[in-house]
């Protein structure tokens, strides 16, 4: 005897392929019809959807997805719009050139007017959509984030760091740490990056002091308006407004009216034009009254001065009649005559009466003046005036 198994004969089997079916007549009719009717049901589904896709109305859509969707997408890729975006800004960079226009004193602008009008006027929009995000952060962090208080703590822990490394690594390897690190040369800002960027903030500066200028002398009469409303505005609400709030709205205000004004040129400027021709025909009208209002005020003048030159006039040529009457010119006052005489008597009474001498009239001095001072009196005495009254005194008693 063996100690393997028994071994089994395998059973015998047939392919699929092999086996046959019995099949009757009642069944193949029914395979048949099953498959007309699918055969007549895809036909027509082909036929509804090559009509659909042969219709203008299909056609128009797809080259719309096709050269829109499509394109669109391939267009607003990352790489694509980095691109782009760096290319605006390389844009906005090279707009920084010297304008050809000068102020009304022919004074040239700086190149910083270029650059602030290519930012404003949105002329990048992806640059200037950065910068306005940008300036809207940097207002909010000022806000709600202590910027200086977070610098000091960074730098207190960096000179903490500095200074323990230094002492540690002394005290253990009689080397500093710190020190080890410390580079050959101290860095340094080069003269020419430093006089750039100080020609860059004067160049700022008189930006800024150019435009006020502009705007206080009203060198454009729509500008200083719109500085005028700013301002009043700005008044009010800084009452109740806090000033990180009013930053905010300036910075709004001076990025978003720019696009709205680009987006809707043609409207506002048609507005524009509509109130500028009200305010000429309402100023034309006023300019008419007034002169019409003058004109007649002239005329009523002119009337006015004419009745009174006439009635002066008259007045005169009245009193010329009364002065040149016989009665006037042959009346004369009755005392003039009489009075004129009596004087002319007196006068003639007195010089006949008045009778002078010689010894009348003093002498003139016949004496050298001195050098010595003497009193008065006895200068008097010894001059001709006292030695004459002194001899014609006898005479007159």
């Amino acid at each position: 005897m063996s100690d393997s198994a028994p071994q089994l004969d395998p059973i015998p089997t047939t392919e699929q392929s092999d086996v046959t079916y019995p099949r009757t007549q009642s069944s193949a009719n029914g395979n048949s019809t099953m498959q007309n009717a699918k055969d007549n049901f895809v036909n027509s589904t082909y036929s509804a959807m090559e009509s659909v896709q042969n219709h203008p109305y299909t056609q128009n859509v797809k080259e719309t997805v096709s050269n829109g969707l499509f394109q669109t997408h391939l267009t607003l890729g990352p790489q694509n719009q980095t691109s782009k975006t760096s290319n605006e800004f390389s844009n906005l960079a090279n707009a920084r050139t010297r304008p050809n226009q000068q102020t009304a004193t022919g004074q040239p602008l700086t190149h910083y007017h270029s650059m602030f009008y290519s930012l404003l006027s949105w002329e990048n929009p992806r640059a200037t959509g950065i910068s306005f995000a940008g300036s809207v952060v940097f207002i909010f962090l000022a806000r709600y984030f202590p910027v200086l208080r977070y610098i000091f703590k960074i730098l207190s822990w960096l000179l903490f760091s500095t200074v323990v490394a230094e002492g540690v690594g002394r005290a253990t390897f009689k080397q500093g740490l710190a020190s080890s690190f410390r580079p050959k040369k101290y860095y340094t800002i080069p003269r020419e990056l430093l006089e750039r960027m100080l020609e860059d903030v004067e160049q700022l500066i008189n930006f800024f002091v150019i435009e006020f200028q502009r705007i206080l002398f009203a060198e454009n009469l729509l500008h200083s308006a719109a500085a005028l409303a700013a301002t009043v505005i700005s008044y009010w609400l800084i009452k109740f407004v806090p000033l990180w709030g009013l930053s905010l709205i300036a910075t709004s205000v001076m990025y978003l009216v720019p696009l709205i004004y680009v987006n809707n040129r043609e409207i506002i400027d048609h507005q524009i034009q509509r109130a500028s021709d009200i305010v000429n025909s309402q100023a034309t009208q006023v300019k008419d009254l007034a002169g019409h209002h003058t004109g007649r005020a002239v005329e009523t003048a002119k009337a006015y001065a004419g009745d009174y030159s006439a009635k002066a006039q008259n007045y005169i040529g009245s009193a010329r009649g009364r002065s040149n009457s016989p009665e006037v010119s042959s009346s004369s006052p009755p005392t003039s005559k009489p009075a004129k005489s009596y004087l002319n008597n007196d006068i003639a009474q007195e010089a006949s009466d008045a009778s002078y001498k010689s010894f009348d009239f003093p002498h003139a001095p016949k004496q050298e003046p001195t050098s010595n001072t003497t009193p008065i009196a006895d200068q008097y005495r010894g001059s001709a005036f006292g030695g004459q009254s002194n001899e014609q005194q006898p005479m007159t008693s």
